[in-house]
């Protein structure tokens, strides 16, 4: 007798991060109301479940959704407006002034309606998001049905968002009890970095954090000008200054963490910190190479984020896999550092697990989400596939991705889109190209 199932995926190769190293050739994925039922060979899923849909995936490889650990999805709008610059200037000359011209609601909605749709389409299925009016991002992800979660950004300086700290919070905090029960929209604290917030703030959102059992997303130690900076203003380094405040903990997700002393790395991991590093990013703005491979060894969780499309132009995890473990290569001098199979763990189950939701996302087994990502490997610029980890990160791209699903729900079909068009995409880039070049 078979089990009633809604969907059967049987591929050629299923990754599914846990366990460790194992890749399953021609095997299926059994999904009833939007988890996993089982993994199983083909020929056997075929005798043990009865599907309402059953689809073939003869030359593909199925992973985990990946997990974009930190983002800033509205910011695609400007994407390339300010190439070539270092953080400070490409802040201060460039974003920050656009910003305080044209944020709003509708800025945020359509910026996060265009990141939300180059995500789902490179195979990300969770992002971990930082900006403005979350509202707004929130609107768009719920539209294209993208997991998420959204922080609440405080920064001690007016916006055209909200006017002080208090502020930030109070708005940010009513967006949550807005969105509180829906099934993919989550929130974080996100104080944007240790040099606009102060300690009086940091309290406040450490008490706040406990309260509401939210992750803190933070900028930490993006710049060796932000050390020496604290060191004049505090007398502390960033980390030094959050642990006194009371901030490091299992719930910190530190981001891009490239100029650590060994002190650093040993407070992040005696408080079991987690990082979001952002190796494309920390390139094009030339801020430096993170020590990667000394935060896994000390057992952090370690994921991959994109950054925002205006500093790195495009939120591609793919390249993050790929760009993750050529730097580690060459900064360590290893070509063993941070292997393929390592790197496709930090864009899934490493990314889950610094949000929190692990037992939910990250890998498939039993009883989780399925959210899922098929990438085609049938192309002859990319054959012959003796390693299919391997292959992920060191061939393929996101061009490759085929179909995605989040939370057993189809987003992506044959490439393609299936809750927005392209032709509404293009409008909205086009409207905001002429605006911010005016």
């Amino acid at each position: 007798m078979t089990t009633p199932v809604d969907l059967l995926i049987e591929a050629r190769w299923i990754i599914p991060v846990e366990p460790d190293n194992t890749t399953l050739e021609h095997h299926a994925i059994a999904i009833r109301d939007g988890r996993i039922v089982a993994i199983l060979p083909t020929a056997e899923a075929r005798t043990l479940y009865a599907a309402t849909e059953t689809i073939h995936l003869p030359e593909h490889i199925i992973t985990p959704g990946l997990v974009n650990l930190h983002c800033h999805a509205a910011m695609t709008i400007m994407r390339g407006l300010a190439d070539d610059l270092p953080l400070m200037r490409w802040l201060q000359e460039a974003i920050w002034p656009t910003e305080s011209r044209h944020a709003s609601h509708a800025f945020v909605r359509d910026g996060s309606l265009l990141a939300a749709a180059e995500m789902l389409r490179g195979g990300i299925t969770s992002c971990n998001d930082m900006y403005f009016f979350p509202e707004a991002t929130a609107e768009a992800f719920d539209r294209l049905g993208l997991r998420a979660v959204l922080g609440i950004t405080v920064i001690e300086f007016p916006s055209q968002y909200a006017s002080d700290a208090d502020d930030y919070l109070h708005k940010g905090l009513a967006t949550l009890d807005a969105w509180r029960d829906h099934p993919l929209i989550r929130f974080s604290l996100a104080p944007h970095a240790p040099y606009t917030v102060s300690n009086k703030t940091f309290e406040r959102i450490g008490a706040l954090a406990d309260e509401l059992e939210l992750p803190i997303h933070i900028h930490l130690h993006e710049t060796a000008g932000e050390t020496t900076d604290s060191l004049r203003d505090f007398g502390l380094r960033p980390i030094t200054r959050l642990d006194e405040l009371g901030l490091l903990g299992p719930n910190l997700i530190g981001v891009h963490a490239v100029h650590l002393a060994p002190e650093d790395i040993e407070r992040l991991a005696l408080h079991q910190c987690a990082i979001a590093h952002c190796p494309t990013s920390n390139m094009k703005l030339a801020s430096g190479a993170a020590p990667t491979t000394a935060l896994l060894e000390r057992g952090l969780a370690v994921g991959l984020g994109s950054d925002g499309a205006a500093s790195n132009n495009r939120l591609d995890l793919f390249r993050e896999m790929h760009q993750a473990s050529l730097l580690a290569k060459l900064s360590t001098g290893d070509a063993s550092a941070l292997p393929a199979r390592q790197a496709l763990r930090m864009a899934t189950l490493e990314g889950a697990r610094a949000l929190g939701l692990d037992t939910e996302i990250g890998s498939l087994l039993p009883g989780k989400a399925a959210d899922l990502c098929a990438i085609r490997v049938d192309d002859p610029d990319s054959l012959p596939c003796f390693q299919p980890t391997s292959h992920l990160v060191y061939v393929l791209d996101r061009r490759a991705v085929s179909d995605v699903w989040v939370g057993g729900q189809q987003r992506v079909k044959d490439g393609e889109l299936l809750q927005i068009s392209n032709t509404e995409l293009l409008s909205i880039a086009r409207v905001w190209q002429n605006r911010l070049r005016q």
